[in-house]
This record gives structure tokens, C-alpha cells and sequence, in this order.
């Protein structure tokens, strides 16, 4: 995202400490830019959940404040909550409320005035629509999920919190839902996302933030940190076992990793900034006198960078 853009959520020094003294968040500033897709990444009691709620207005912190558009998330917080649209991860609904009267009564708790052509479009950007008039109880878990966004979109919010929003939706309602982010973000909304798969977030962030017991350990732009932290590796098979790497491979950076096939050998080079050219890494090889059996690239994913920071799969 540009530097130019303006934030539109700022946290700064926020950190949370429970009665029972388990800190929930060490202290993390933050900014999130207008119009912008950020994701937050981090494993279950990460601190992604709480960091959110307060966030939101529904938790208090410890220490540090927030401002929403310039609103502090306490002082003004009327002001700074009619700009939020919160998805929670927890399904609680209405249940024997209809799909319509759910939506609408969420829109009228923060003032707005009746909008049914609002409330008939955002349902059926959800594909809702059809189940307009069935009570919640009746729907599956994915469609109450879709009611859940519906009822924070009906005040038409400029930010977007989804917490863990696809969790136990079918692939076909995720690819909706995401179509739907797309198309809000297209009409300037920001959204703050937690998610568990991380080829969503890989494919949609503009920035990713990833946190973990309680720390936020980095902030990047998706291009920057995949850049820094994902870059291809260049790997040969070799013909024959290599029990020792030769000095001069050492020098350019090789190194010697057991291979797949049991008791064959593999070199690895990892491409940097400053790189060496294909052609001198592999005049190195040949110089070391040594046989290529196979040679391919391969790329570290979102997944790979977030494993090897936090030492945990998502």
C-alpha cells in the first residue's frame, strides 16, 4: 500500500493483562491504512481474538489507547463504534429470528434509518436472499456465518473486522465470501481479517501482520515481506553422495542438505538480494567436478515464513 494513504485505525502502546496476571498482550502499536486488506496471522491464544476486542470497544485494555478516524475507542466511543462492523467467531444469533428482521434491527441499534433496498442488496451479495424470511435456527453453519457479515454490514460500516470468518464454511461460501471482501474493498471499506488459511491471506492481504503470545513480531506489505522472508531456493540432486561440501561451493553460499531419495544428496542455494547469476552458480559446481542428476527452484510460501516464526503451524 502507498505511504501516502492515511490511517484509519491507530493502536498505540495497547497491551492486556487479565486479574489472574496471564498477560493476553504484550504492549503492540499499530496502524491500519484506509481502504487497505489486513490480515493478522497467528496461532489459537496468540492474542489475535483479544487484540481485536479491544479494538472493537468490547474489551478494556491494561495500557494504550486507540483511535478509530481520529475517535478514541473509550472517550468518543459512540463516535469511534458506528464506524466498526465487527464479524465475531463465535456463531451466537438470534435464533428464532428471521434473516430480515435480524439484519434490519442491527441496523437500527446504531441510529440509521430503515434501508430495505440496502438490506435486500447486502443479502444477496451473501446469497442470502432465498432465506430472507426463514428463522436463523433453521440455517446451516456457513449461512449463519453470511447473517453474521450481513448484520455487520447493515450500518454500512467503514471498517470490516472478520474474525476467523470461513472457519467451518464449505469452499463454495468462502470463494463468495472473499468475492464479497473484494467488492467492498473496491468501495473503499477497510478490512482487518484474522484467518487459518494462509493462502487466503496470501492471496488478499496488502499487508500481513503476524503475532504471537501476545507479540506482534512483524508488520509488513505482502510484496515486502515475501520478498525478504520467501525467496526461490535453487536446489540440485546430485549424481552421487556428497559426504562433505567443497570449499570453493561453501564460499558462494551452497549448502548441503540430505536429499529426498534416501542417501542421495542435495545442494541448496538460497537467492538473496545480491545474488549470483544461474550461470556462475552452476560454473562453481562443474568446477567441483560434481554430477547433476536433477535441478528445479522452489519457493517458500506464506505458510513456510509464518511456521518458522512462531514455530507453530496456524
Amino acid at each position: 500500500m502507498s505511504d501516502t494513504l492515511d490511517s484509519i485505525i491507530h493502536v498505540h502502546q495497547l497491551s492486556k493483562t487479565y486479574a489472574s496476571g496471564f498477560q493476553a498482550l504484550q504492549p503492540i502499536d499499530l496502524s491500519i491504512q484506509r481502504g487497505e486488506i489486513f490480515a493478522l496471522l497467528g496461532p489459537n491464544g496468540a492474542g489475535k481474538t483479544t487484540l481485536i476486542s479491544i479494538v472493537c470497544g468490547l474489551v478494556n485494555p491494561s495500557t494504550g489507547s486507540v483511535a478509530i478516524d481520529g475517535h478514541d475507542i473509550i472517550k468518543q466511543y459512540r463516535q469511534a463504534r458506528s464506524k466498526i462492523g465487527l464479524v465475531p467467531q463465535e456463531l451466537s444469533s438470534d435464533s428464532f429470528e428471521t434473516v430480515w428482521n435480524s439484519v434490519n434491527f442491527s441496523r437500527g441499534l446504531f441510529g440509521k434509518k430503515p434501508n430495505p433496498a440496502l438490506i435486500e442488496s447486502i443479502l444477496k451479495d451473501l446469497s442470502l436472499w432465498d432465506k430472507k424470511d426463514q428463522p436463523q435456527i433453521a440455517l446451516s453453519g456457513g449461512m449463519k456465518r453470511r447473517v453474521l457479515i450481513a448484520k455487520a454490514l447493515s450500518h454500512e460500516p467503514e471498517i470490516l473486522f472478520l474474525d476467523e470468518p470461513t472457519a467451518g464454511v464449505d469452499v463454495t461460501l468462502r470463494q463468495g465470501m472473499w468475492a464479497l471482501v473484494h467488492k467492498l474493498r473496491t468501495q473503499g471499506v477497510t478490512i482487518i481479517l484474522t484467518t487459518h488459511y494462509i493462502e487466503e491471506a496470501e492471496e488478499m492481504a496488502d499487508r500481513i501482520g503476524i503475532i504471537n503470545r501476545g507479540q506482534l513480531q512483524l508488520v509488513e506489505t505482502k510484496q515486502a515481506l515475501m520478498q525478504r522472508l520467501g525467496g526461490k531456493t535453487l536446489v540440485l540432486s546430485l549424481a552421487q553422495p556428497l559426504s562433505a561440501l567443497p570449499s570453493n561451493l561453501q564460499a558462494h553460499g551452497w549448502q548441503l542438505k540430505q536429499g529426498q531419495d534416501k542417501g542421495g544428496s542435495e545442494l541448496h542455494y538460497q537467492f538473496q538480494d545480491q545474488s549470483l547469476g544461474l550461470d556462475q552458480l552452476l560454473s562453481a559446481v562443474h568446477a567441483a567436478q560434481l554430477q547433476i542428476a536433477d535441478i528445479q527452484t522452489r519457493q517458500r510460501s506464506l505458510e513456510n515464513i509464518f511456521v518458522e516464526l512462531t514455530g507453530e503451524q496456524v
